[in-house]
């Protein structure tokens, strides 16, 4: 992502004021290119799990994150810019959702053909079914439990997740406990990040 930079010069008499704005624009810019780097490929794969096609997923995060350069530049202050971030995505992908659905959905039989070369095909075909059954327990959530469970793979903490979806965070605790019953009954899913 490029930030437009602007370069004023002017004596220093007459522009102080415009000299210390174009500072605090900098510094704006600098931080919000930091929240990008260490979040963009979180909030994609957030985005891709609510639906959306990757190169939609790829437009979505950019506009997210101008958003938040957009809200802090006319001095709103956000208090947890990571969480604001992944709300600010949950809303805006599920209105991009629903002007996708038109479009062919994401073929989930791709994943099958790019197996990997060097497992044995009893071991591919175990792995398979696990993950089959997986992805079945998963549908089978309800929305909110989908949201939540995705968020804190992403390793949001519960209140964290709360501010991004709306909810108080021990909704999000109890949404998650749910999902975790409903996906153990699947099988063996350890490694799931618990709080």
């Amino acid at each position: 992502m490029v930030w437009p930079v602007t370069m004023l010069v002017y004596p220093l008499d007459e522009s102080s004021g415009i000299l210390r704005q174009e500072r605090t624009g900098s510094a704006l810019q600098d931080r919000v290119s930091r929240l990008f780097e260490e979040a963009r490929d979180d909030v994609y794969r957030y985005l891709l799990t609510l639906g959306l096609h990757p190169p939609r997923a790829q437009e979505a995060v950019q506009e997210v994150f101008l958003r938040l350069y957009a809200t802090m530049k006319k001095g709103e202050e956000i208090d947890n810019p990571r969480a604001w971030v992944f709300r600010v995505a949950h809303n805006y992908g599920l209105k991009v959702r629903e002007r996708q659905v038109s479009e062919a959905p994401f073929d989930a039989g791709l994943e099958a053909t790019l197996a990997s070369p060097g497992d044995n095909p009893e071991r591919t075909l175990l792995e398979r079914e696990r993950m089959q059954r997986f992805h079945h327990a998963v549908e089978g959530l309800s929305e909110q439990q989908k949201r939540c469970l995705f968020l804190r793979m992403e390793g949001l903490r519960y209140p964290e997740i709360g501010a991004a979806l709306g909810i108080s965070a021990s909704a999000v605790g109890e949404f998650l406990r749910r999902a975790m019953t409903r996906l153990k009954k699947a099988g063996d899913l350890g490694g799931l990040p618990h709080e």
